[in-house]
């Protein structure tokens, strides 16, 4: 398996659909991802602007230079950003859409859990649908950025990520890959907005013809009645 794909590349940025069990760090692995990347494209260094676990595939941004990582990294600390992401879980969740808001606290062992508290809150919105028998397939549009916000976030509504080992305790060995993916990234660049999508292509659950045309019904994210927000 490739640790990445390249989807897109300019003078500025580039965009890569990260494989599953890839870590963005170097201290996991001989070579960083960044570096490597570097290597395959010759582009010199390359600067992280925001981050997915591990287990997470899907789209992620790097800056080809300082100034560009400046913008892109204020961007998203202003919450500027739009994400999508999908994921799916084989429990049944207390609420099939909505909102899911809360503070994020840590537990034991790098964990974390969602809160009733409001101080400073992890934001959630999110829809679903069952495409086959006992599977739930989600589509997360996250309005914060915190630690393992997803992942906890569905764990909260009792729907925890399939594959997910932190987090889904009854998860079966044999499941080939934690189901989260980041599937559309939308951001403003030189006065345009820049949109980009991109279907997981690792999964064997993903792969399934019902998940496939769940998320050509979802596309573009971007026009889902998503309920407004409070700011």
């Amino acid at each position: 398996m490739q640790a990445y794909s390249l989807v897109v590349q300019t003078d500025d940025y580039l965009i890569i659909n990260k494989a599953p069990g890839i870590s963005v760090h170097r201290d996991e692995a001989d070579t960083g991802l960044l570096q490597q990347i570097s290597a395959d494209l010759d582009c010199g260094p390359l600067y992280l602007v925001h981050r997915l676990d591990k287990m997470t595939s899907g789209l992620l941004i790097l800056a080809c230079h300082a100034e560009a990582a400046s913008i892109l990294s204020r961007q998203f600390q202003e919450r500027r950003v739009e994400k999508y992401y999908i994921a799916l879980s084989d429990q049944k969740p207390r609420k099939k859409q909505g909102l899911i808001k809360g503070d994020m606290e840590r537990t034991r062992r790098g964990s974390w859990k969602l809160s009733t508290g409001q101080s400073n809150p992890a934001v959630t919105r999110f829809f679903s649908c069952s495409p086959a028998p006992g599977l739930r397939l989600f589509l997360l549009r996250p309005l914060t950025g915190k630690t393992h916000q997803l992942r906890v976030a569905l764990k909260s509504i009792g729907a925890a990520i399939l594959g997910d080992q932190r987090y889904h305790g009854a998860t079966p060995t044999e499941t080939d890959r934690g189901y989260l993916h980041a599937w559309g990234v939308a951001f403003d660049w030189q006065g345009e907005r820049c949109e980009y999508l991109c279907d997981p292509d690792i999964g064997e659950l993903f792969l399934q013809q019902a998940v496939k045309q769940q998320l050509e019904n979802w596309k573009p994210p971007a026009s889902q009645a998503w309920p407004a927000s409070k700011k």
